[in-house]
């Protein structure tokens, strides 16, 4: 049923159409159906007489070769380009890494330096603390020294003192004689 009512719409709406409502003979000059049918009929001979599909086909043949010679071109600069960016991104890792590298290796001479420059300031406290424990050694001794040297003064002072209080001529005449004699059996 409803097949049928789908084939009456269509028949109304063909019915409906201009060439229909057009009066009298289709095949007549004064159907303008029949004549716009001719013009149009005729244009195809022109066109078809001058080779224009041809022509179309073969500026469309043209366009398409030239549009799959861009397509081709367009590839291969895709495929450039995914190399170029592969080396770029290649040669980033490597300058990355290298970067790394030389940081690290900054920072481990850095390290070797500060040990070094610790190990240096330590080896010149110690010679400094060597220095001047010498130093102090040093003055130390001197003044021993100079305690000693005062004291022999003091002691020989306090003794020529004593010794010229107790010594007499006489005493003083036998002493030179034992010297005397001693000398004497020294060197004989």
């Amino acid at each position: 049923m409803r097949h049928m009512l789908t084939l009456a719409a269509a028949l109304s709406a063909l019915a409906a159409s201009p060439a229909f409502a057009a009066t009298g003979a289709f095949f007549s000059l004064h159907n303008t159906n029949f004549v716009v049918l001719l013009a149009f009929l005729l244009f195809i001979a022109v066109l078809v007489y001058f080779k224009i599909p041809t022509m179309v086909m073969g500026l469309l043949d043209k366009r398409a070769v030239g549009i799959q010679s861009d397509l081709d071109e367009a590839r291969a600069l895709r495929e450039e380009a995914q190399t170029l960016l592969a080396s770029y991104e290649r040669k980033q890792r490597e300058m990355q890494e290298q970067a790394d590298r030389i940081v690290a290796q900054a920072k481990t001479e850095a390290q070797d330096a500060a040990d070094k420059a610790k190990s240096d300031l330590e080896k010149s406290l110690a010679r400094r603390m060597a220095a001047a424990e010498d130093q102090i050694a040093s003055a130390e001794a001197a003044a021993v020294r100079e305690v000693r040297d005062r004291a022999i003064t003091v002691a020989v002072a306090a003794a020529r003192d004593v010794i010229a209080k107790q010594m007499t001529k006489e005493r003083s005449a036998q002493l030179i004689d034992e010297s005397i004699a001693d000398v004497g059996q020294k060197l004989h």
